[in-house]
């Protein structure tokens, strides 16, 4: 069993009851629940004041919500007995908001996290505490969204599944679509919409649990954030979103100073990620493919050119998103290979 006791500003603290021996070897899990006082509106930033701190390794579980107001939920369907009390009080209380539109939960300060290290996201569980998302529709091509509004999109949440359309089930496989850490100090306030070095908005869908998510470190502590879940989302979200949910997670932070990368990376159980974002699509696929050179040079020790030619031969380049003012190409390296 757990002991939770409150610590600060909706956060709470758990220590497993074991021999003190086993204890110190034990991750202590702390839980942040978003809300008013735990929420950075709209932005990461090198200046935000941590509402959690945390060592590397430990876990922390937190609640997210999703991209829309109470009143727009309504209007769109929901009862109001089904929205978020915790959605009501963010919206009546934060008056801190901007340059971006996503309430992320955090930061979060990584004791011993410094600028030139990674920060080793474990993404450990992912929950849907609601039975709705939804669609809005918007995003690259804005003509064929004429006439249309936000979609409710009611989950079966036994299922795993979503009926879209009439006879149209879509499979839920639930994710992040922002996690990130500070930006650079001269960046300031960076928008919560676009990716970037500092990881962020890369809605890259394949950040489902059981993976992780690799960040290089730019400020002290890190200052991890997360939110915009995603229900389900294909890879371009096209019309600018997926199934737009609350998310429930639970991650393992930790620390890195063995390695070093100049962009965000990926792993699942059967592959690598590497990442690019830019304006430009050719250039972020430029990136991604560099990133990819230089990821199996880390880990497999493949000389440059061995390892472009071996992207082309035997790895798969997606679009991750087309919609956040910085566009996204990820490069899947399958693991059978080695």
């Amino acid at each position: 069993m757990r002991t939770l006791a409150c610590i600060a500003m909706g956060v709470v603290a758990a220590s497993s009851l074991m021999p003190s021996a086993a204890a110190a070897q034990q991750p202590t899990v702390h839980v942040l629940e978003g809300g008013p006082t735990t929420v950075a509106w709209g932005y990461y930033w090198s200046e935000a004041p941590p509402v959690l701190r945390i060592e590397s390794g430990d876990i922390v579980e937190m609640s997210t919500f999703l991209t829309s107001s109470p009143d727009r939920l309504e209007r769109a369907g929901i009862p109001p007995e089904q929205v978020e009390p915790a959605l009501r009080a963010v919206y009546a209380e934060v008056t801190e908001r901007g340059p971006g539109g996503h309430i992320l939960t955090g930061p979060v300060y990584v004791e011993g996290a410094e600028p030139g290290d990674v920060l080793e996201v474990r993404i450990l569980s992912v929950e849907m505490p609601l039975a709705y998302g939804y669609n809005g529709c918007s995003g690259y091509i804005r003509e064929a969204c004429e006439g249309v509004g936000m979609k409710i999109v009611w989950l079966d949440r036994e299922q795993n599944t979503a009926e879209f359309l009439p006879g149209v089930t879509v499979p839920l496989a639930p994710f992040f679509g922002s996690m990130g850490v500070a930006p650079p100090s001269d960046a300031g306030r960076w928008s919560s919409v676009p990716p970037w070095i500092h990881a962020g908005n890369i809605d890259n869908k394949e950040m489902v649990a059981g993976t992780t998510l690799f960040i290089p470190v730019h400020v002290a502590g890190a200052l991890f954030e997360a939110g915009d879940g995603h229900a389900a989302q294909g890879d371009g979200e096209v019309d600018q979103t997926g199934i737009e949910t609350s998310l429930r997670g639970r991650f393992q932070l930790i620390g890195r100073k063995d390695m070093s990368i100049e962009w965000p990376r990926g792993e699942t159980p059967t592959h690598h990620i590497a990442m690019g974002s830019d304006e430009d699509l050719a250039e972020a696929t430029r990136i991604a493919i560099q990133q990819a050179i230089a990821l199996l040079g880390d880990v497999y020790d493949i000389a440059p050119r061995d390892a472009y030619q071996l992207i082309s031969v035997a790895c798969d380049l997606r679009i991750t998103q087309l919609v956040d003012r910085k566009v996204g190409v990820h490069v899947m390296i399958p693991k059978s290979l080695f």
